[in-house]
């Protein structure tokens, strides 16, 4: 029987080695991405206890669930009490997807209400103004330790 193993320096071991360097462990897995859509985890649960308005509003938002079907891999992860039985979730989050499209839509309107509330503050503060007292709109700031004698 030893005649037929092999001599222990011809095995190869690069199969099996380990990574290099160290990592934590991520408590969500990453999804496998498909083109045109992004991912993103969204909360249904904290601490046992039902979050319907989050999910309502980010359903509304245009994100829809991923079915277990598109990530087989995420059986292994399953919550078996999950009111979404198509569904991924992890301890309370559901992985869900929107098309790139609308994603950038989104963000743009997001982006302009942002700008809109920054310049009506602004416009606002301006025009409290005091001629006296003048205020500059500079939006720059620095910070000193100490007198530097």
């Amino acid at each position: 029987m030893a005649e037929n193993r092999l001599a222990r320096e011809l095995e190869k071991r690069s199969e099996v080695e380990r990574p290099k360097s160290w990592q934590p462990a991520s408590s969500l897995p990453e999804p496998d991405k498909q083109a045109g859509y992004v991912y993103k985890w969204i909360r249904v649960s904290t601490n046992g206890q039902r979050d319907p308005k989050n999910v309502s509003a980010k359903l509304k938002e245009g994100w829809e669930p991923v079915r277990i079907e598109e990530q087989p891999r995420f059986k292994l992860f399953l919550d078996g009490n999950s009111q979404f039985k198509d569904g991924i979730e992890i301890g309370g989050l559901l992985l869900c997807k929107m098309p790139t499209d609308f994603q950038s839509q989104r963000s743009a309107y997001f982006a302009k209400k942002n700008k809109d509330q920054m310049d009506s503050v602004n416009n606002h503060f301006l025009r409290e103004n005091d001629p006296r007292m003048p205020v500059f709109s500079e939006r720059k700031s620095t910070s000193s330790f100490g007198s530097g004698r």
